[in-house]
Protein backbone atom coordinates (compact mmCIF):
# COMPACT_ATOMS: atom_id res chain seq x y z
CA UNK A 1 0.00 0.00 0.00
CA UNK A 2 1.60 3.23 -1.03
CA UNK A 3 2.32 5.93 1.97
CA UNK A 4 0.37 9.14 1.85
CA UNK A 5 2.40 11.91 0.54
CA UNK A 6 3.35 15.55 2.41
CA UNK A 7 4.66 18.34 0.43
CA UNK A 8 7.31 19.60 1.95
CA UNK A 9 8.09 23.46 1.61
CA UNK A 10 11.04 24.54 -0.60
CA UNK A 11 13.33 27.36 -0.08
CA UNK A 12 15.02 29.26 -2.89
CA UNK A 13 18.88 29.77 -2.28
CA UNK A 14 21.50 29.40 -4.87
CA UNK A 15 24.07 26.91 -4.93
CA UNK A 16 27.20 28.21 -5.25
CA UNK A 17 26.77 31.33 -4.56
CA UNK A 18 25.31 31.59 -8.54
CA UNK A 19 22.95 28.34 -9.26
CA UNK A 20 19.08 29.08 -8.19
CA UNK A 21 18.01 25.76 -6.30
CA UNK A 22 14.64 25.24 -4.83
CA UNK A 23 15.79 23.14 -1.76
CA UNK A 24 14.74 21.58 1.27
CA UNK A 25 16.80 19.99 4.78
CA UNK A 26 17.25 16.35 4.38
CA UNK A 27 15.90 15.62 8.19
CA UNK A 28 13.02 16.85 7.34
CA UNK A 29 12.58 14.41 4.88
CA UNK A 30 13.91 11.95 6.85
CA UNK A 31 11.42 13.31 9.53
CA UNK A 32 8.63 12.97 7.49
CA UNK A 33 9.61 9.26 5.71
CA UNK A 34 11.34 7.82 8.97
CA UNK A 35 8.84 8.98 11.89
CA UNK A 36 5.30 10.35 10.12
CA UNK A 37 5.40 7.40 7.84
CA UNK A 38 4.86 9.38 4.39
CA UNK A 39 6.43 9.99 1.60
CA UNK A 40 8.13 13.31 1.53
CA UNK A 41 8.08 15.30 -1.82
CA UNK A 42 9.70 18.73 -2.10
CA UNK A 43 7.86 21.29 -3.55
CA UNK A 44 9.40 24.78 -5.39
CA UNK A 45 7.67 26.93 -4.19
CA UNK A 46 6.92 29.37 -6.56
CA UNK A 47 3.59 30.58 -8.04
CA UNK A 48 5.15 30.21 -11.54
CA UNK A 49 5.25 26.69 -11.27
CA UNK A 50 2.65 25.43 -9.10
CA UNK A 51 -0.50 26.20 -7.92
CA UNK A 52 -2.21 26.23 -4.37
CA UNK A 53 -5.40 24.14 -5.99
CA UNK A 54 -3.28 21.50 -7.56
CA UNK A 55 -1.03 21.31 -4.16
CA UNK A 56 -3.94 20.41 -2.48
CA UNK A 57 -5.00 17.36 -4.63
CA UNK A 58 -1.70 16.32 -5.39
CA UNK A 59 -0.68 16.18 -1.30
CA UNK A 60 -2.25 14.83 1.31
CA UNK A 61 -0.51 16.96 4.16
CA UNK A 62 2.28 19.79 4.19
CA UNK A 63 5.33 19.89 6.43
CA UNK A 64 6.07 24.14 6.54
CA UNK A 65 9.64 24.24 6.90
CA UNK A 66 11.43 26.77 8.41
CA UNK A 67 13.90 29.29 6.10
CA UNK A 68 16.48 31.83 6.68
CA UNK A 69 14.26 34.07 4.62
CA UNK A 70 11.61 35.97 6.52
CA UNK A 71 8.01 36.93 5.55
CA UNK A 72 7.38 39.88 4.07
CA UNK A 73 5.71 42.47 6.89
CA UNK A 74 3.07 43.52 3.86
CA UNK A 75 1.42 40.18 4.26
CA UNK A 76 0.75 41.69 7.37
CA UNK A 77 0.19 45.60 7.04
CA UNK A 78 3.76 46.90 7.87
CA UNK A 79 6.80 48.75 6.56
CA UNK A 80 9.91 46.60 5.45
CA UNK A 81 12.95 47.63 7.37
CA UNK A 82 16.66 46.28 7.31
CA UNK A 83 15.78 44.21 10.45
CA UNK A 84 13.27 42.02 8.67
CA UNK A 85 16.27 40.35 6.34
CA UNK A 86 16.11 38.82 3.33
CA UNK A 87 12.40 37.63 1.74
CA UNK A 88 11.32 34.81 -0.17
CA UNK A 89 8.11 36.76 -1.46
CA UNK A 90 7.15 33.64 -3.82
CA UNK A 91 7.19 31.19 -0.55
CA UNK A 92 4.73 33.75 0.44
CA UNK A 93 2.70 33.83 -2.31
CA UNK A 94 2.37 29.61 -2.56
CA UNK A 95 1.98 29.33 1.69
CA UNK A 96 0.14 31.48 2.96
CA UNK A 97 -2.97 31.21 1.01
CA UNK A 98 -2.00 27.31 1.09
CA UNK A 99 -2.27 27.59 5.29
CA UNK A 100 -5.83 29.17 4.67
CA UNK A 101 -6.98 26.74 2.56
CA UNK A 102 -5.97 23.33 4.76
CA UNK A 103 -7.58 25.17 7.79
CA UNK A 104 -11.12 25.49 5.42
CA UNK A 105 -10.61 21.95 4.33
CA UNK A 106 -9.23 20.19 7.21
CA UNK A 107 -6.05 18.97 5.40
CA UNK A 108 -3.26 18.70 7.58
CA UNK A 109 0.07 20.64 8.12
CA UNK A 110 2.67 20.52 10.40
CA UNK A 111 4.21 24.01 10.84
CA UNK A 112 8.22 24.55 11.53
CA UNK A 113 9.74 27.85 12.72
CA UNK A 114 9.10 30.16 10.09
CA UNK A 115 6.21 27.97 8.79
CA UNK A 116 5.25 28.82 12.49
CA UNK A 117 5.27 32.50 11.91
CA UNK A 118 3.90 32.05 8.21
CA UNK A 119 0.27 29.90 9.83
CA UNK A 120 0.32 33.29 12.11
CA UNK A 121 0.33 35.64 9.38
CA UNK A 122 -1.56 33.37 7.07
CA UNK A 123 -4.38 34.04 9.90
CA UNK A 124 -4.28 37.55 10.05
CA UNK A 125 -1.31 38.02 13.20
CA UNK A 126 1.79 40.13 12.89
CA UNK A 127 5.84 39.67 13.91
CA UNK A 128 8.20 41.22 15.67
CA UNK A 129 11.28 41.75 13.13
CA UNK A 130 13.89 41.06 15.92
CA UNK A 131 12.81 39.69 19.00
CA UNK A 132 16.07 39.74 20.94
CA UNK A 133 15.60 43.39 20.94
CA UNK A 134 12.66 43.46 22.95
CA UNK A 135 13.28 44.20 26.94
CA UNK A 136 13.50 40.64 29.06
CA UNK A 137 13.65 38.75 25.92
CA UNK A 138 16.73 36.02 25.55
CA UNK A 139 18.48 35.73 21.77
CA UNK A 140 16.88 32.77 20.19
CA UNK A 141 18.87 32.77 17.08
CA UNK A 142 20.89 29.86 15.92
CA UNK A 143 24.40 29.92 17.54
CA UNK A 144 27.02 31.27 15.03
CA UNK A 145 29.47 29.14 16.25
CA UNK A 146 30.22 25.48 16.63
CA UNK A 147 29.07 22.08 14.88
CA UNK A 148 25.66 21.08 13.36
CA UNK A 149 25.17 19.23 17.05
CA UNK A 150 25.81 22.36 18.91
CA UNK A 151 23.91 24.44 17.02
CA UNK A 152 20.62 22.18 17.24
CA UNK A 153 21.23 21.52 20.73
CA UNK A 154 18.60 21.90 23.21
CA UNK A 155 18.42 25.37 24.94
CA UNK A 156 15.26 26.67 26.56
CA UNK A 157 11.85 25.44 28.57
CA UNK A 158 8.75 25.30 26.57
CA UNK A 159 5.64 25.92 28.92
CA UNK A 160 2.13 24.47 27.35
CA UNK A 161 -0.92 25.44 28.62
CA UNK A 162 -2.54 23.01 31.80
CA UNK A 163 -4.42 19.94 29.67
CA UNK A 164 -4.07 21.87 26.57
CA UNK A 165 -3.12 20.25 23.16
CA UNK A 166 0.72 19.82 23.55
CA UNK A 167 0.61 18.98 27.04
CA UNK A 168 -1.44 16.23 25.97
CA UNK A 169 0.62 15.29 23.06
CA UNK A 170 3.84 15.27 25.15
CA UNK A 171 2.24 14.20 28.42
CA UNK A 172 4.16 16.83 29.95
CA UNK A 173 3.73 20.56 31.20
CA UNK A 174 7.06 21.43 29.61
CA UNK A 175 9.61 20.31 27.69
CA UNK A 176 12.67 21.14 26.44
CA UNK A 177 13.46 22.72 22.65
CA UNK A 178 16.17 24.36 20.25
CA UNK A 179 15.86 27.61 19.36
CA UNK A 180 17.12 29.02 15.95
CA UNK A 181 14.65 31.97 14.75
CA UNK A 182 14.92 35.51 15.22
CA UNK A 183 11.55 36.57 14.31
CA UNK A 184 8.16 35.56 16.61
CA UNK A 185 4.77 36.40 16.94
CA UNK A 186 3.90 40.16 17.64
CA UNK A 187 -0.26 39.79 17.64
CA UNK A 188 -1.65 36.33 17.42
CA UNK A 189 -3.97 35.86 14.16
CA UNK A 190 -7.94 34.92 14.08
CA UNK A 191 -8.23 31.69 15.57
CA UNK A 192 -4.56 31.31 16.51
CA UNK A 193 -3.97 29.54 20.07
CA UNK A 194 -0.68 30.37 21.41
CA UNK A 195 -0.76 27.03 23.76
CA UNK A 196 3.19 27.13 24.19
CA UNK A 197 6.01 29.77 25.74
CA UNK A 198 9.24 29.85 26.08
CA UNK A 199 10.74 31.52 29.77
CA UNK A 200 10.88 34.57 28.30
CA UNK A 201 7.28 34.86 27.16
CA UNK A 202 8.09 33.69 23.13
CA UNK A 203 5.16 32.31 21.79
CA UNK A 204 6.59 29.04 20.92
CA UNK A 205 3.59 26.49 20.08
CA UNK A 206 -0.07 26.94 18.40
CA UNK A 207 -2.80 25.82 16.42
CA UNK A 208 -6.39 27.36 14.76
CA UNK A 209 -8.45 26.70 16.86
CA UNK A 210 -11.92 25.12 15.54
CA UNK A 211 -9.78 23.82 12.69
CA UNK A 212 -11.36 20.65 11.29
CA UNK A 213 -7.82 19.29 10.74
CA UNK A 214 -4.29 19.34 12.32
CA UNK A 215 -2.79 22.63 12.73
CA UNK A 216 -0.45 22.13 15.21
CA UNK A 217 2.58 24.24 14.32
CA UNK A 218 6.25 25.06 16.54
CA UNK A 219 8.82 27.74 16.58
CA UNK A 220 11.68 25.07 17.54
CA UNK A 221 12.78 22.94 15.09
CA UNK A 222 11.51 19.25 15.65
CA UNK A 223 13.12 17.80 12.67
CA UNK A 224 16.56 17.68 14.39
CA UNK A 225 16.71 14.04 15.70
CA UNK A 226 13.19 13.49 15.16
CA UNK A 227 13.41 9.81 15.32
CA UNK A 228 14.96 9.66 18.65
CA UNK A 229 14.05 12.81 20.26
CA UNK A 230 11.34 12.28 23.36
CA UNK A 231 9.18 15.53 22.11
CA UNK A 232 10.16 15.50 17.86
CA UNK A 233 8.99 11.59 17.79
CA UNK A 234 5.95 12.21 19.29
CA UNK A 235 4.49 15.42 17.12
CA UNK A 236 5.92 13.80 13.86
CA UNK A 237 3.73 10.83 14.71
CA UNK A 238 0.49 12.59 15.43
CA UNK A 239 1.45 14.36 12.24
CA UNK A 240 1.77 11.13 10.05
CA UNK A 241 -1.32 9.56 11.39
CA UNK A 242 -3.73 12.92 11.02
CA UNK A 243 -2.11 12.61 7.46
CA UNK A 244 -3.66 9.49 7.00
CA UNK A 245 -6.40 10.03 8.07
CA UNK A 246 -6.93 12.77 5.64
CA UNK A 247 -5.76 10.24 2.22
CA UNK A 248 -8.09 7.59 3.56
CA UNK A 249 -10.82 9.99 3.21
CA UNK A 250 -9.75 10.97 -0.20
CA UNK A 251 -8.53 7.01 -1.18
CA UNK A 252 -11.70 5.82 -3.12
CA UNK A 253 -12.83 2.19 -1.80
CA UNK A 254 -12.33 -0.69 -3.66
CA UNK A 255 -15.36 -3.43 -3.77
CA UNK A 256 -14.91 -6.48 -4.26
CA UNK A 257 -16.87 -8.68 -6.38
CA UNK A 258 -17.95 -12.09 -4.77
CA UNK A 259 -16.93 -15.15 -6.88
Amino acid sequence: MSRPIVGIIGNMSLLNDSYPVHAGGTMNSAAVAQVAGCMPLLIPTDPRFVGVEELLEACHGFLLTGGRPNVHPSEYGEEETEAHGAFDRCRDAITLPLVRACVDRGQPFLGICRGFQEVNVAMGGTLHPEIRDLPGRMNHRMPPEGTIEEKFALRHRVRFSEGGVFSRLFGAAEVMTNTLHGQGIKDAGRRIVIDGRADDGTPEALFVEGAPGFTLSVQWHPEWNAASDPVSRPLFEAFGAAVRVWAGRRSPRVRLRSA
